[in-house]
């Protein structure tokens, strides 16, 4: 250690020396690492032009142009000009100790990361307001969007240059006329005017808190598209002013609550909604050319259709909300979407988000083709379709017989539903071909049973449908539409009938070129690959969904889903009148429609056939006009075969009424009708033939036998019942005695002030063939035997929960026993606001 001491000593002036001589490469290298290429400070206000990218359609009509902020949707505002909550919300928001740092602050940093700790998320940003202004200003697209120490370093150092050389007053300014608020709106005013339809003047302090809460990540936080994010943005937004002092807690709150207005004021745009979907696409594909000299981007649609489809859309709106004197009321019908796609390449055609993407009484800027609605019946083809697949044990046909009579079905939470056909109307035994045709709400949840909901859930997600299968309450009610779509997605979803079963992602792109001509991106034709659904049973839904006579029922024959060619299509209608829709195809061209409001208020009795129908026939005549018709091409592998209109099995000379239907080899039927069955009959005392009756006074009569479930219906309906006596059988009576009625899980409800004998409950049951007798049991508790059809028996209500079960004596002496049915019987107990007081 000694003599280390002694080396040093003599040695000292040269290691001061050497280590002198070190730091000065150090600092010089540092220098050079950070100051080469540094831009001059002056120069900042070049920053302020933005360059120019120009959107065309598919013909070469412009859409949009983003110009220089002098020039486009950019108003420099003076800060004396912008609210004071405003100023207050961003500096919160993105840089609490702005007044009092010199354009870096350490303190801020270490504060932002560990409010992002703490949070598990990016709440809080580590850059000044200066610094990002020094960014924006200074720095070209390539260096923005590196995330390296060098960066950082460099931008700190501008950051302190431009906070000498401006006030802060004046870096506040720039920072706020520059920053992006997505949807092609720079700086505080045109973000206020693209999201409120006013001045940034006119804000309030939770329209302030939105844009500032935002800012960080405008594409993300859009509230038009993702409004949850942003609210949590502006929620985020109002904590830190609290925090920084800016308000209390109270007016935090206040402001939260507070119902935010969206709407936009005009600029020169055509499809805005379409335009603004490709710009968020060009933002994430594209950002440094973007943004560093500017693109010429050819799109995939149509300015003409586009035009034609926002022409047609205010016309029926106005029809819709002005009726004729006494052709009813006004139907509360503001808004309304078109989506037009090629089903073979995804092409979109025509995006029309709201009839008028400025008007914000209507929420016009709202993108109807891309916002989650439920889509009433138009997911019924899909059950039917993926109900169809030969693969499953017993497949559905066009010719499957399904009873379109009052049905119990139990849900996954163990609680009885039983949906109803619009109208109430019921149309008793119906082959597949007619219940899809005719959008019968009762035969498609059967289906949907029958076909499972994995089964189905899985198919939606195949198709395209993510959000239904990511739905988890997804429940029976899923096929007449109690989940949520985007017409986007159902017209791509659509697009698998007419194209042979195949999956498309949508495009919106043809070309993309920088502004020295170097092509970027060029869309080409790709086979298709994904296929999802056998192409002949999407032959057969095109064929049944193309069958005027098959909708005559619901539709009558000259409705608006006749387009003069060859074209399938389906509506959709929710039970509350908030959506209505048509989705149809011709061989080339997918087709939506949605109508109803952006705030979900109700529409007034407007329907899919009479809201949606006649701008997609209108659409439809219009963009085809001059077009070849096109026929649907039948695929190879399917078979023709007559069956029983009725019952949908081989005709026998009783059945009167016979149809032509298409078949998967494998899944044609193989047994005769059952439904017509002949009788003899004595002529003159109208009942069944006996060993009795004289053989001139025997006549033969056919009677239609219907399953037992829908016998009731059947006697409603003046259908001839068999006589009494006769041994019936229909073809889907099965061995297994069970309860048709109660309803399983129904909860009843027992009145204090009627009678108790009149409060009965009819139970009923299906019975085998050979069926003597049937006994009822209640908890265990015989409570009745009846010995002849319709074997049904009336129980007075009992308060509590109960257990049916009933068992059948045969004809061999054997007896059968039904499942159990769980029902409740409860107290009713009227809601106060119901009470009637004394002599009112």
């Amino acid at each position: 250690m000694t003599r280390l001491f002694a080396w040093i000593k003599r040695h000292f002036r040269r290691i001061i020396l050497a280590s002198g001589v070190l730091v000065l490469l150090a600092a010089a290298f540092l220098y050079v690492w950070i100051f080469q290429g540094l831009p001059p400070i002056e120069q900042f206000e070049a920053g302020l032009k933005l360059p120019s990218t120009r959107i065309y359609d598919r013909n070469g009509a412009l859409l949009y142009e983003i110009s220089p902020p002098e020039q486009g949707r950019s108003t420099p505002l003076e800060l004396d000009e912008i609210p004071q909550h405003c100023v207050d919300a961003f500096v919160a928001t993105e840089d609490a100790n702005f007044w009092s740092h010199p354009g870096v602050d350490i303190e801020g940093i270490a504060r932002a990361l560990w409010i992002n700790l703490r949070g598990g998320e990016v709440v809080a940003g580590g850059s000044t307001i200066t610094q990002q202004a020094a960014r924006l200003l200074l720095l070209d697209p390539n260096q923005q969007a590196e995330r390296t120490l060098q960066r950082k370093l460099k931008e700190a150092v501008l950051a302190l240059q431009l906070q000498n050389l401006l006030s802060k007053e004046e870096v506040l300014t720039l920072y706020l006329n520059q920053v992006y608020f997505g949807n092609l709106a720079y700086g505080l005013e045109a973000g206020a005017r693209a999201y409120f339809g006013k001045s940034a003047l006119d804000l309030s302090l939770p329209e302030c808190a939105l844009l500032a809460g935002i800012a960080q990540n405008a594409i993300y936080y859009d509230p038009l598209t993702n409004f949850e994010g942003a609210k949590d943005r502006q929620e985020v937004a109002l904590r830190l002013m609290v925090e920084s002092g800016y308000i209390d807690q109270e007016t935090a709150d206040a402001a939260a609550k507070d119902e935010l207005q969206f709407g936009s004021t005009p600029f020169p745009i055509d499809a805005p909604h379409f335009v603004m979907a490709v710009w968020k696409q060009l933002e994430r594909t594209y950002p440094e050319q973007l943004y560093g000299g500017g693109l010429d981007v050819v799109t995939t649609v149509d300015a003409r259709w586009q035009q034609t489809a926002q022409t047609i859309v205010r016309q029926q709106l106005s029809f819709l909300n002005h009726p004729a004197p006494g052709a009813g009321v006004p139907a509360n019908a503001n808004n309304a979407a078109v989506v037009a796609m090629d089903p073979y390449t995804g092409q979109i055609l025509t995006m029309l988000g709201s009839p008028d993407y400025f008007d914000e009484t209507i929420d016009g800027a709202v993108n109807a083709a891309l916002a989650l609605r439920q889509p009433g019946s138009a997911l019924k083809p899909f059950t039917y379709a993926a109900a169809m697949n030969p693969e499953l044990a017993d497949p559905y046909t066009a010719a499957t017989m399904i009873l379109d009579v009052e049905t119990p079905f139990i849900t996954r939470k163990l609680e009885s539903y039983t949906p109803a056909n619009y109208g109430q109307v019921e149309h008793g035994p119906v082959l597949v071909r007619e219940a899809l045709a005719s959008s019968y709400n009762i035969p498609a949840v059967v289906a949907l049973e029958h076909l499972g909901l994995r089964n189905f859930v899985q198919f939606m997600e195949n198709i395209g449908l993510e959000n239904l299968a990511q739905n988890t309450d997804v429940d029976l009610s899923i096929t007449l539409g109690g989940g949520e779509v985007r017409l986007i997605d159902l017209v791509g979803a659509y697009s698998i009938f007419p194209n042979g079963g195949y999956r498309l992602q949508p495009q919106y792109i043809l070309s993309v070129t920088d502004h020295d001509g170097n092509v970027l991106y060029e869309w080409q034709q790709a086979p298709l690959t994904q296929q999802v659904l056998d192409e002949r049973i999407a032959y057969i839904i095109t064929d049944i969904l193309s069958d005027n006579n098959a909708r005559l029922p619901s539709f009558g024959l000259n409705s608006p889903l006749n387009i003069g060619r060859p074209a399938a299509a389906k509506t959709g209608t929710t039970t509350d009148f908030r959506d209505n829709w048509v989705v149809g195809y011709t061989p080339n061209l997918v087709v939506g429609v949605w109508v109803g409001n952006a705030d979900n208020t109700p529409m007034v009795e407007v329907t899919g056939i009479s809201g949606a129908g006649p701008i997609y026939h209108h659409f439809m005549r219009q963009v085809l006009l001059g077009q070849p018709e096109l026929d649907f091409q039948r695929p190879d592998g399917l078979t023709r075969t007559t069956v029983c209109s009725l019952s949908g099995m081989l005709p026998t000379v009783n059945c009167p009424h016979t149809q032509v239907e298409w078949f998967i080899p494998g899944t044609e039927p193989t047994e005769e009708d059952t439904f017509y069955q002949v009788f003899d009959i004595g002529r003159q005392t109208g009942l069944l033939a006996t060993e009795d009756t004289p053989a001139e006074d025997i006549v033969q009569q056919t009677f239609i036998v219907l399953p037992q479930e829908a016998r009731d219906w059947g006697v409603r309906n003046g259908l001839r019942q068999p006589p009494l006596g006769a041994i019936v059988s229909a073809p889907d009576d099965e061995d297994a005695l069970r309860l048709l009625e109660p309803d399983p899980y129904t909860v009843f409800e027992l009145s204090p002030i009627v009678p108790i004998q009149t409060q009965r409950l009819r139970l009923t049951v299906g019975v085998p063939e050979g069926t003597q007798q049937v006994t009822y049991y209640m908890d265990d508790v015989a409570i009745g035997t009846v010995d002849a059809a319709p074997w049904d028996l009336w129980w007075v209500l009992e308060l509590g929960d109960h257990e049916l079960v009933a068992e059948a004596v045969l004809e061999d002496g054997s007896t059968a026993r039904s499942e159990p049915i769980p029902f409740g019987v409860v107290e009713y107990d009227p809601p106060q606001s119901q009470t009637i007081p004394p002599n009112q």
